[in-house]
């Protein structure tokens, strides 16, 4: 039976005694997971570095998968704040740095933003703590990622294509459905991996090792039940038991389209110039790239409306919404237009000249050194509003349109 909570209370708290988590530095495998080395590499630190910054008031705000894209501290929600912590998480995890000197970063960043009230503030055990959780989550996490990459080589799943789960018999806490895990051995891609590809929850520090298919002994994959957890705002997940609720997925076998999502259904909630900041970050990174080249299905945020468009069109939501089956017409009308186009949407929709074309949409035209054209519209319904159509002006002269707005 879930446990049923009051409104005061969370789902759930990550635990204060998990015990440490499997980071650089600590006990890290070689590529092959049979070994140790005391130094970061480079799959580690890419995995990491790719990550956006995502602005937060709970710690699962977003959850599973979609945090192989984000950089996420709980309550940190001023950008400013956010880009400092991601700095010294980022140097703890190149440098191999310790948690004594992160905690003095994570002081000194506080301090100087002004951010009060966070969870473990009250008293030096709660921020030891909350800082523990910061350092060792995404350590351990980029880590695991990290190997995930390694492990997916094609020249490696070529000579060893079988996973072996390996539990670490030194936590001080072990779990024993870890344990029961541990000699495991399943192909790379049984859907077992998808959920149980450690960390499997807070403090975890099982890992895997690639072996040969001589390894593999025939038996399936440990099947011990499921269990249902209900978070904050009532919703039940059903969960693996040995899971902890956000970790049943594998570190770096990302779906980026998850993210996206999450971007779209928050970035209403968020300061005009934070939501434009993180759509901009969306558009400049790999992930627009590869809704660009077709990779991706769906719809993908390009821009935010400044509030007087917003409200000239009578939109209830400020971001600009570009779906694949638009870009892929655009892209067969206008094969001139390309990649570095598209990022100067925004700045389009801001600088431009702004002309009405009916009561749902608006067009914009902007010139440096070239004069583009832009459309957009918003549902009969107002609740959304789509980029239509981007395209040089063939003619090098402003269209001729009427009821110009500015």
């Amino acid at each position: 039976m879930p446990l049923k909570l009051s409104p005061t209370q969370t789902a759930f708290t990550p635990p204060k005694d998990g015990g440490s988590a499997g980071v650089a530095g600590s006990n890290p495998s070689a590529a092959r997971g049979d070994g140790k080395f005391s130094l970061t590499f480079q799959e580690q630190v890419d995995f990491f570095r790719q990550k956006l910054n995502l602005p937060t008031e709970h710690y699962d705000d977003i959850i599973g998968a979609a945090h192989d894209r984000a950089f996420v501290v709980a309550g940190a929600a001023k950008a400013d704040l956010l880009n400092d912590l991601r700095g010294a998480v980022d140097k703890a995890i190149a440098d191999g740095k310790s948690i004594q000197w992160f905690r003095k970063n994570f002081d000194g960043i506080v301090q100087q933003h002004g951010w009060e009230g966070w969870t473990g503030s009250d008293t030096k055990a709660g921020r030891d703590w909350r800082t523990r959780v910061i350092y060792s989550t995404n350590l351990s996490a980029s880590y695991a990622a990290g190997r995930y990459a390694q492990l997916t080589h094609p020249d490696l799943l070529q000579s060893r294509p079988y996973w072996k789960y390996i539990h670490n018999d030194t936590v001080s806490h072990p779990r024993p459905l870890h344990q029961s895990w541990s000699g495991t051995v399943l192909r790379y891609d049984d859907p077992f991996w998808q959920t149980h590809f450690p960390p499997n929850g807070w403090g975890c520090r099982c890992r895997i090792a690639a072996v040969p298919a001589s390894d593999y002994q025939g038996y399936p994959a440990p099947d011990d039940g499921t269990y249902e957890k209900i978070d904050r705002n009532g919703e039940i997940h059903t969960l693996p038991k040995g899971i902890d609720y956000g970790w049943g997925y594998a570190p770096g076998k990302s779906n980026l389209e998850k993210i996206v999502g999450f971007q779209e259904q928050k970035l209403d909630n968020l300061p005009w110039q934070l939501a434009r900041s993180n759509v901009q970050d969306l558009v400049n990174s790999p992930i627009f790239t590869d809704f660009f080249a077709g990779k991706l299905h769906g719809e993908f945020p390009i821009a935010v409306l400044p509030a007087a468009d917003q409200a000239l069109l009578g939109a209830e939501t400020a971001p600009v919404l570009l779906s694949q089956h638009s870009l892929s017409a655009h892209l067969e009308s206008h094969p001139e237009i390309g990649l570095t186009d598209y990022l100067k949407v925004q700045e389009i929709l801001e600088t431009g000249e702004v002309y009405r074309q009916g009561d749902e949409r608006l067009v914009y035209l902007t010139i440096g050194g070239v004069i583009y054209r832009a459309a957009l519209k918003r549902t009969a319904d107002g609740k959304k509003n789509y980029f239509l159509t981007l395209f040089k002006n063939q003619e090098g002269s402003r269209p001729k349109l009427t009821d110009r707005i500015r």
